[in-house]
């Protein structure tokens, strides 16, 4: 399976990537993607590593209130809404920031509503911010459901031992619970950076103009120029841009071995 859905279409746009017209080896299709392309590329970068980052922040906000919280009512709330987003695909996660982030969309009228902003200056969020809320948004349930799991089995003592020396539970949660679960966050975070540089349909419905991200120019090429070769191209970046999360994951996966 690995091989036929994996390894072979890899390895069928690695020769497309690096053909030219004659048959020959060439780098001409690379060339081309970089000269049209870097930018969107560092922008691409730029996307993910943000989104990751606040995915990070998010998952362990709410994972560390989950297990850490004292409100009972409140965290059985919490359990119960933030998984909704795990069952909402990419394509009407797009479509709903469209309404939610547009000018005349319901964040603007909440704002406006709650007399935190002027009518007048009411903005559109359709632009990377918007691509970034809904990475956010989609993604953060799914890291948090892993590193709440991870935190439920963190032995209680610790987290009692330390309350009783009159540790407050941020203190808790920075110095006792995460330091015992950041592989699970570190795992978490590489599969949403995957993740992410593989979607679609939220850029092209958020913000497919120039700069957008590679997935867009994927499409592009393909759809308005027949172009496979660039195309192709474009997707083995995309890869080399992925490896930078694997070599996290790998490099933990290794010290993990090790230690075991």
């Amino acid at each position: 399976m690995v091989g036929l859905f994996f390894v072979a279409p890899l390895g069928m746009s690695g020769v497309v990537a690096f053909r030219g017209k004659n048959g020959g080896f060439t780098l001409e299709h690379f060339a081309k993607a970089f000269d049209f392309y870097t930018t969107d590329l560092l922008f691409t970068l730029t996307i993910v590593l943000l989104s990751t980052l606040l995915i990070g922040v998010v998952a362990i906000a709410i994972a560390g209130y989950l297990t850490l919280g004292g409100h009972a009512r409140t965290v059985a709330i919490l359990r119960w809404l933030y998984r909704w987003p795990l069952f909402i695909p990419f394509v009407v996660a797009g479509q709903l920031m469209r309404t939610f982030l547009a000018k005349n969309g319901m964040l603007n009228h909440v704002l406006v509503g709650g007399g935190l902003i002027d009518p007048l200056s009411a903005q559109s969020m359709l632009d990377w911010r918007g691509i970034v809320v809904a990475f956010v948004w989609k993604q953060a349930p799914f890291v948090t459901l892993l590193l709440a799991g991870a935190m439920a089995a963190v032995e209680s003592q610790h987290i009692e031992a330390a309350r009783n020396l009159g540790a407050r539970r941020l203190r808790v949660l920075a110095d006792i619970v995460l330091p015992q679960v950041r592989g699970t966050l570190l795992v978490g975070l590489v599969l949403s950076f995957v993740t992410m540089l593989s979607v679609l349909s939220v850029p092209l419905m958020i913000n497919p103009n120039s700069p957008t991200m590679v997935t867009v120019d994927v499409a592009y090429r393909i759809s308005t120029h027949a172009d496979y070769p660039v195309a192709n191209a474009l997707c083995l970046l995309s890869l080399a841009l992925a490896a930078i999360g694997a070599v996290f994951y790998l490099r933990h996966a290794v010290a993990k071995a090790e230690a075991a």
